[in-house]
């Protein structure tokens, strides 16, 4: 029993934690429609994250990740499927999306993070599990990125139509980040 204490308190002290800033982020919600498929993007982002590594360098745990962005910062091709797409959102009254991890795994090789957290789209906050694949730079920084299918209804979005809803976009988007943070 005390064997397993020391080595329990041994293994934490090895442990560093690092909270780190975002340093790149790029976010992309790809959808479909009856006239094409659709995308729009954004690299604005207000975001904390802290990770835990082993003394060798590895990644061990992450404990916080925050993140809150403008919605009206994600932009398409098209300037009037932005206006349907945060009448859709109701960004005059959710004016952000955010996202804060309540827990995570990371693999025992460091490269893949099991997490859940509560995403806020329109209003609406949801629990929402995801993958992610996280890859340790030469320069000590880490970038992280997946990809998550969500229906808009379990937001509370009626997917948006337009030219007097002879255009209608699917009920399902992909959501795919990646992140660069810097620690």
């Amino acid at each position: 029993m005390m064997k397993t204490v020391l080595q329990t308190i041994a293994l934490l002290l090895v442990m560093l934690v690092s909270k780190a800033q975002v340093q790149n982020f790029n976010l992309t919600v790809n959808g479909t429609s009856t006239l094409h498929d659709w995308e729009m993007k954004t690299s604005k982002i207000a975001c904390t994250a802290t990770f835990t590594f082993y003394e060798d360098g590895d990644l061990g745990g992450v404990t916080q990740l925050n993140f809150t962005m403008p919605a009206e910062s994600l932009k398409g091709d098209r300037t009037g499927m932005d206006a349907n797409a945060y009448r859709s959102l109701n960004t005059s009254e959710n004016p952000t999306i955010t996202y804060n991890l309540t827990t995570a795994k990371v693999s025992t090789d460091g490269k893949t993070i099991t997490c859940t957290g509560k995403l806020t789209v329109a209003g609406v906050t949801r629990s929402i599990d995801m993958i992610a694949i996280a890859q340790l730079n030469k320069d000590k920084s880490i970038t992280i990125n997946g990809s998550k299918k969500i229906n808009m209804r379990d937001y509370g979005i009626d997917p948006p139509s337009f030219m007097m809803g002879t255009v209608k976009t699917g009920e399902e988007v992909t959501i795919s980040y990646n992140l660069t943070f810097r620690h």
